[in-house]
């Protein structure tokens, strides 16, 4: 091999870089392991929700602390969170939802809300559609108006033909522009609630969010791993912007009120420190020395307001500012509670009496590199009313001023413009705030008053990306509808810190299992093999830490797959080397053979990419965890080609070089799988029998019984609820019948103590207060077995000591459409794929009929299977998203194995030119039969480890892959070959 120095060069470097990506996973987690210490000590031991409080405390104040010293460098938490290798939402806890903005409200709202008879029908029969039709809402509403409205145009003054679309839409314009103009503003629409959820989440505190819109479907992906307060995450992104114009007061104004608040605090903070301090236990203090809190008595009484606000002093009529005073972003949530104190707050003479404390938006860096925030003061009410309220805005857009400065144009409606009109009068000289959800985004003074509706907001330092969320704000004002949550996925962190530990120990059992499994096979050789494996496995978890990848519980078994194709190409290379040994050809020539194209090369390479396309395929079409198992199946490959083939070689050329006797097996596999000679072909009509029946038994299942769908792919709600001791699942369905009228479906999950509850309760009913409804519907129901378990206690988030629900899955009727529409297409997007690539391969139909017949067959048989037991197994055995991934692995699977065969056959046909077609491909099925036994076998090992030990949620798709790499193993015998001889033109008679 060529280039050796260069291979070890580049292994070192990327294992190195692989040890240093993931050393940050590590360091995270020994910071959350001290901040999880701290909550303990804190928190009382039954309030989950204080515990995560104190938690999140923690982490905020070591936020920006170097707690990591490693001598070189220095990290605080948000460095090394930064790095850390990402867990999806089984592994971690947390929400995945996907949220709707409504374009039917979108449309009504352009409208004005309008009255006219074609439009509303129009709008009623687009609604009607859209439940069977995966065309969007504008398209279906444009289709429907056509068909209604004659000669009326969408560009009707009755319709959008208005005065605030006049600009837009031109009077009498025909309907295929005025849809244009329709599309630019719900897109408008949907940009804006983007970027009002960003804002909402980037002030949540969650690490590592991820947001993102899905296409022009007016659909928002929201994911929050890490997230443990579900209600207030549920509540922070349905809830509608709530846009406001404010009056402010000055920095001068203030001020006087700040000082005399500072002397207030000073007192009050000695008296709480001091009994504070009579609570504080040793233990406590130790933490506390971690945090860097100051427990000396003299110090603590010397604290006071201004020990945490910065009052922007204005000593001239030129400092006066409407930004008040800056604090600490960690000290934030101190400054409320000291400024909101009963005491604090009667200190505020008569004309502050109303005054409304609020923070920026955005923060800025100290001298210190701190990270600072802005702190405003508006002129509230009794009612707390804003003088201005966001839906008078008409428009707003980011512009350039004359001198080419980037500003804010924004446009109100005549209402608006007279308040406006009223409100920049009185102030000429002062500030007024825009504020968006209680935080401002902009305060700027009033130098003139604006009369005519149309205004301009700049700022000298103002930037472009500054002006462009202002504008967002501005129009987020005239959000026409609260997004709604149609699909959503909860794991509580309980539960997701035992798919933690049961991951652990099913995966490293699995790699215990393949490792002495080779050495016990293959010798020393195996040990290399070995070796090139615990590599591999090191490259595939640092490109995930490297890249910020989400690993997933699909994703683990994912990177399992790829260690059981590890495994199959130093076989396939180990058994080529063993037939060079066996034909006397020597140790070195066998060697190189074995790893060459002519040898085993080809084979290795040509099932890497067919399964490498059903990984595409799979991460274009799939979402949320099958994403992550399709990016890990994709990592593997690569790496473990790299690591089979290269790592492998050197280090057996190493030994060869050395004179060590390799013979590529031991003294219980000697012998194993040679000088096999069955006549497979002979035993096809047999083969096609049983086939054709299991298949028959399978599709009359289907056609009666059916499958289990699960709820991705049906709609409805599941919920996974944990009880303090033993359920009957039939019992509890019966009760919770009278709960919700029909009875849902119930089954054990896992132990006995847990029930997967599923129902399609109340699921065609809009809003956020159903989905509560239904919940405490729930809880009602089940009131008699949860004991003293409160509801609080009893909904999703937070750890879980007692009874409660540990996940939560809720998907919405037309969103399930969409995905099991988008299943379809995964499963024969592959294998259209896979039989162009075959057919480009190996250049003879045959070849793609035979590969594609015994796929079709593989699923077939797992449909069947599942169909036929899916009432009697002890775990679910739902088909859903994570079916179709492991329908798509077993595809890959047995390709795999086809393909392996498929080659031997081509090369055999090549070298063996008089022996009949028959015996060819007889020949080449014997001579891979053991590579076929020994990579089944592994992969089945491994796979039973991670079913047997694996998480509850998991068993399911396991189970899938089990049955299909059996039933795939078997096909590429009996099927793919047997029917890829009999569509290939060869006159032989009685084979």
């Amino acid at each position: 091999m060529q280039n050796k120095g260069l291979i070890k060069l580049f292994a070192i470097l990327f294992g190195l870089v692989s040890l240093y990506q993931l050393s940050f996973t590590f360091l995270a987690g020994k910071v959350e392991d001290d901040a999880k210490a701290y909550s303990e000590v804190k928190g009382v031991d039954s309030n989950a929700r204080q515990r995560a409080k104190f938690e999140r405390t923690y982490l905020d104040s070591v936020a920006n602390k170097d707690v990591i010293d490693l001598g070189i460098a220095k990290y605080s938490y948000n460095d090394v969170k930064d790095k850390e290798m990402n867990l999806g939402l089984d592994l971690k806890g947390g929400i995945n939802a996907i949220l709707q903005v409504s374009v039917k409200e979108v449309l009504k709202s352009l409208s004005n809300d309008s009255k006219n008879v074609f439009f509303n029908q129009a709008l009623d029969a687009a609604d009607a559609k859209q439940k069977d039709s995966n065309d969007n809402y504008l398209d279906l509403f444009f289709e429907e108006f056509e068909k209604i409205a004659g000669n009326t145009k969408l560009s009707d003054p009755s319709i959008f033909g208005t005065k605030a679309l006049s600009e837009k839409i031109k009077f009498n314009e025909d309907n295929a522009t005025v849809k244009e103009t329709l599309q630019e503003e719900i897109n408008s629409s949907i940009g804006t609630a983007f970027e009002v959820l960003r804002s909402r989440i980037d002030k949540f505190g969650v690490t590592q969010p991820n947001i993102q819109r899905i296409g022009n479907s007016g659909r928002i992906q929201i994911e929050l791993p890490g997230a443990k307060d579900i209600e207030r995450v549920t509540k922070l992104i349905t809830s509608k912007a709530e846009l406001q114009f404010w009056e402010v007061y000055t920095n001068a104004e203030v001020q006087g009120f700040f000082f005399n608040a500072n002397t207030k605090v000073a007192e009050i903070l000695k008296d709480d420190t001091v009994l504070e301090k009579e609570k504080d236990s040793t233990k406590k203090d130790d933490i506390d020395d971690l945090l860097g809190e100051e427990k000396d008595s003299t110090n603590i009484n010397q604290k006071n307001l201004f020990t945490y606000l910065y009052p922007n002093v204005a000593q001239s009529q030129q400092q006066m500012s409407s930004l008040v005073a800056q604090a600490k972003v960690l000290d934030t949530a101190t400054v409320n509670n000291l400024l909101n104190r009963k005491e604090v707050r009667a200190l505020l003479p008569k004309e502050l009496r109303y005054v409304k404390f609020l923070w920026d938006y955005k923060t800025n860096k100290g001298v210190d590199g701190t990270e600072l925030i802005g702190l405003y003061a508006i002129k509230s009410n009794r009612n707390d009313i804003a003088t201005i309220e966001g839906d008078v805005i008409l428009d707003a857009a980011q512009v350039f001023d004359q001198l080419n400065k980037p500003e804010v144009s924004m446009t109100m409606n005549s209402s608006g413009t007279k308040q406006w009109a009223k409100m920049t009068t009185d102030n000429v000289g002062k500030f007024v705030a825009v504020v968006l959800d209680d935080y401002v985004y902009t305060a700027p003074s009033v130098n003139t008053p604006i009369t005519g509706g149309r205004t301009s907001i700049s700022g000298g330092s103002m930037t472009i990306a500054e002006a462009e969320d202002i504008a967002t704000v501005l129009k987020a004002g005239k959000l026409p509808a609260a997004a709604r949550i149609i699909q959503a996925e909860v794991v509580g962190p309980s539960l997701g810190q035992e798919s933690i530990d049961a991951s652990i120990w099913s995966f490293g059992l699995a790699i215990i299992l393949v490792l002495v499994w080779m050495i016990l096979y293959y010798g020393k050789a195996g040990l290399y093999a070995d070796i090139a494996l615990i590599v591999n496995i090191l490259f595939i978890f640092g490109i995930l830490a490297s890249f910020n990848a989400v690993l997933t519980l699909p994703g683990i078994a994912g990177i399992i797959l790829t260690i059981g194709m590890s495994v199959d190409a130093n076989v396939i290379i180990f058994e080529r080397i063993k037939e060079g040994l066996f034909k006397k050809k020597g140790l070195k020539q066998s060697v190189e053979e074995g790893f060459s194209v002519k040898g085993a090369l080809s084979a290795i390479i040509d099932a890497n990419i067919t399964t490498l396309l059903t990984g595409i395929i799979l991460y274009v079409f799939g979402t949320g965890p099958i994403k992550g198992f399709a990016l890990t199946l994709m990592i593997g490959i690569a790496t473990s080609l790299f690591t089979a083939v290269f790592i492998t070689r050197l280090l057996i050329d190493g030994a060869v070089n050395k004179g060590a006797n390799l013979t590529f097996n031991t003294s219980i596999s000697k012998g194993w799988f040679q000088n096999i000679n069955v006549e497979f072909l002979k035993k096809r009509k047999i083969a096609y029998i049983i086939s054709g029946a299991i298949i028959l038994a399978g599709v009359a299942s289907i056609f009666s019984i059916g499958l289990k769908q699960g709820v991705d792919f049906k709609g409805g709600r599941s919920y996974v609820v944990r009880f303090n001791q033993d359920m009957n699942a039939t019992e509890v369905a019966s009760t919770l019948k009278g709960a919700f009228g029909t009875a849902p479906e119930v089954k054990t999950y896992g132990t006995a103590n847990q029930l997967k509850i599923t129902t399609v309760y109340k699921i065609d009913e809009e809003g956020q207060e159903v989905d509560e409804q239904v919940q405490n519907t729930l809880f009602t129901g089940l009131e008699s077995y949860l004991g003293d378990t409160t509801y609080e206690n009893f909904k999703p988030g937070f750890e879980k000591e007692g009874a409660g629900v540990m996940s939560y899955m809720k998907v919405e009727p037309t969103i399930a459409d969409d995905i099991k529409t988008s299943a379809l297409y995964a499963v024969f997007g592959s294998l259209l794929v896979v039989f162009l690539y075959i057919l480009l391969r190996f250049r003879k139909v045959s070849y793609s009929i035979g590969a594609v017949i015994a796929v079709f067959h593989d699923v077939l048989i797992v449909l069947g299977v599942f169909s036929i037991f899916y009432k009697f197994m002890p775990f679910d055995m739902e088909i859903g998203q994570s079916f179709i991934a492991a329908i798509l692995t077993v595809v890959g699977y047995s390709l795999n194995d086809t393909v392996v065969i498929f080659d031997r056959i081509r090369e055999f046909a090549g070298i063996h030119t008089k022996w009949k077609y028959s015996e060819v491909v007889d020949k080449a099925l014997s001579s891979t039969l053991g590579r076929t036994i020994n990579t089944s076998l592994t992969t089945l090992l491994v796979m039973l480890a991670i079913f047997l030990f694996g998480g509850d949620s998991i068993k399911g798709f396991m189970f899938a892959l089990i049955v299909g790499v059996a039933v795939g193993t078997y096909s590429s015998l009996f099927v793919a070959t047997p029917i890829m001889f009999d569509t290939t033109k060869k006159d032989e008679k009685n084979v």
